[in-house]
């Protein structure tokens, strides 16, 4: 398996394990006996990925009810992964923050600390992330969730530079819950080789040099840079249903290292920036 560019499969993977997410946060609603609040159309189009619907309908929910409404907790929640799947993060950081703060003894109150953590970590404010996924863990009854929350927490960790922290949390999913998704989607991401003894992710840096809407403008960039001798690639992804193509340079095992490749490119006049 060829090397990726971490920075953006981890988003990208991320982005599968929330959807995986909803879709057993959604068994669970089903599974109620009874709502004060018809929250089943919000929940389908959010399954669906129809996530401009299913804030439309959330909204208008939430306006009809009261503040005493049974189950408004449960609205705020699947509100606020609606946002968070559409990709208005400060918006979906509001909603949870409204369960944490007025809805305390909310059963979703774990569920909307590990969603707070996610719309700081797609934000790119991995340290606030990290604090809402440490935060989840303390919490009683949350063994369901501790498979996706080491998960979060090993990526989040590599992109703030903590590697020993990130390979710590790789290995305790690996150990403690080997045949969950979490653990399967590392394993697709660091595959162990026939004499490993455990799962440990090869993490490296590079320097980025570009990002752009245009494959074709970041394809004559890569050449040009690799006409001057250097290590230069392409990773394309997605965010907001728009595709974007970036440009990247070198696979350090150190971040020295790529404090010095960076040196030499911003002296050349290239915007860098060192990824993670």
């Amino acid at each position: 398996m060829n090397k990726h560019d971490l920075g953006l499969i981890n988003k990208h993977k991320i982005k599968i394990c929330c959807f995986a997410f909803v879709a057993w946060s959604l068994a669970l609603g089903f599974l109620s006996i009874a709502y004060a609040l018809d929250l089943d159309k919000l929940k389908m189009n959010l399954l669906s990925a129809y996530y401009s619907a299913a804030i439309k309908e959330g909204e208008r929910t939430l306006a009809l009810s009261g503040a005493s409404s049974e189950n408004l907790d449960e609205l705020y929640y699947f509100l606020g992964l609606s946002y968070l799947k559409s990709g208005n993060y400060l918006r979906s950081a509001d909603i949870f923050e409204i369960i944490l703060k007025e809805l305390k003894n909310s059963p979703f109150k774990n569920l909307a600390l590990m969603g707070l953590g996610d719309a700081y970590y797609l934000k790119g404010d991995y340290a606030a992330a990290i604090n809402k996924y440490k935060e989840s863990l303390t919490i009683k009854n949350s063994d369901e969730l501790l498979p996706a929350l080491y998960y979060r927490l090993s990526q989040a960790s590599f992109k703030q530079g903590q590697t020993q922290q990130a390979r710590e949390y790789v290995n305790s999913l690996k150990k403690d819950f080997p045949h969950s998704l979490e653990a399967k989607l590392n394993q697709e991401l660091f595959p162990a080789s026939a004499l490993a003894v455990k799962l440990e992710p090869d993490f490296y840096y590079a320097v980025q040099v570009g990002s752009f809407s245009s494959k074709i403008n970041a394809g004559n960039l890569v050449k040009k840079l690799q006409g001057h001798g250097y290590s230069a690639y392409m990773e394309d992804g997605v965010s907001s249903n728009n595709s974007y193509y970036r440009v990247r340079i070198g696979k350090f095992k150190t971040r020295l290292e790529a404090q010095d490749m960076e040196k030499k490119l911003s002296k050349q006049g290239y915007p860098t920036k060192i990824i993670p």
